[in-house]
């Protein structure tokens, strides 16, 4: 084979290749305040900035997606056991370092506001209102006993598996673990 057959081989398979989307997917895979602030502040900068978002709410990620005033039934003990163990909604969750005993969560509360920082609440409405999307693990849910019924309202969210997420993934042009 020439050069000018190789190369026109080398065109054929890069031409055949999954093209990346100005796409995000993310993992949301952290139970805790400072790294749902950030990915939130990342999924609605990359929304911003006209990519699609998809963000995938996998194992202690998905206790920020239950909505505390929804009342559920019909749990085995185990996961009654979690409900009780895991923080429900996103209002519960508390920083990964310097929490002190809920001292360090309500200090970055009240600087965020005083500083004119978005909630985690507002970043959820403004998420929505961007179309970023969130996907929450099916299988994650189900080991820690969470419900569908008992998963917060939110105009873009989908109950999936991880093909989806790897799926979203292949064809993003960035993909983040948080």
């Amino acid at each position: 084979m020439d050069f000018e057959q190789e190369l026109q081989a080398l065109k054929a398979k890069v031409e055949e290749m999954p093209g990346q989307e100005n796409k995000l997917s993310m993992i949301v895979f952290s139970g805790e305040l400072d790294k749902h602030l950030a990915a939130m502040i990342i999924a609605t900068g990359a929304a911003a900035m006209g990519m699609k978002v998809v963000m995938f709410y996998t194992f202690w990620g998905t206790a920020a997606l239950r909505d505390p005033k929804k009342k559920v039934g019909g749990k085995d003990f185990m996961s009654k056991m979690f409900g009780f163990m895991l923080p429900k909604g996103r209002n519960k969750i508390v920083l990964s370092k310097m929490h002190m005993a809920g001292m360090g969560t309500a200090m970055m509360k009240g600087l965020m506001k005083k500083k004119n920082v978005a909630s985690l609440d507002q970043l959820y409405e403004i998420a929505g209102m961007m179309g970023v999307e969130i996907k929450v693990c099916e299988m994650s849910m189900d080991l820690m006993g969470f419900k569908r019924e008992e998963i917060i309202d939110y105009p873009h969210l989908d109950f999936c598996g991880v093909a989806t997420f790897l799926a979203n993934a292949k064809e993003s042009a960035v993909q983040l673990f948080i």
